[in-house]
């Protein structure tokens, strides 16, 4: 009987199945797939279930640490803004501050080359004066010798000789001019 299953159930074709094997193959696909159906499918849909989980927080947390970064390159851009806002201003204050420095130490330098020039002037016209004062009183004597050489007496009256000086001075002066 066995030959007989054998030879009933060959086909001709090696590729084409009998139809009592192409039930049992079927028949048995089926129980194997309602086991692992049963068995396997609610690990498999957790697993994935978890892992969407885990790439939808992933993808949640990464637009959270993007927003937040730019966010907080905003807050840097502003910070370096207002830095760069403070910078210019000192050094405008600087700036202003070194002008001013200048303005001052101008107007010191200038006060004090006119305090030395007034000295100077001052100095010059105080010597001038005591030149004269030296210069009358050395002319006054020598021509108050000469004058009593020429006249053969003495002038030593100390009125009549300063009277005579300043006389002859004032000509002096108005003759020059």
């Amino acid at each position: 009987m066995m030959t007989y299953l054998a030879a009933e159930t060959a086909s001709t074709n090696p590729l084409l199945p009998s139809w009592p094997e192409f039930i049992i193959g079927t028949i048995l696909f089926l129980i194997v797939f309602g086991l692992l159906a049963k068995a396997l499918m609610p690990r498999i849909t957790k697993t994935l279930a978890e892992r969407t989980e885990l790439i939808e927080g992933g993808l949640a947390r990464s637009e959270e640490a993007q927003t937040e970064a730019k966010e907080l390159l905003d807050q840097y851009r502003d910070q370096l803004a207002q830095a760069r806002h403070e910078a210019a201003r000192l050094r405008e204050e600087a700036r202003e501050q070194g002008a001013q420095i200048i303005a001052e130490m101008r107007e010191q330098a200038q006060a004090e080359a006119r305090r030395i020039t007034e000295s100077a002037q001052a100095q010059i016209e105080s010597e001038r004066q005591q030149a004269l004062t030296a210069l009358r009183a050395e002319v006054g004597t020598l021509s108050t010798e000469l004058a009593s050489r020429i006249v053969g007496e003495s002038l030593t009256d100390e009125a009549r000789q300063s009277r005579m000086v300043d006389r002859f001075l004032s000509e002096l002066e108005v003759t020059s001019q």
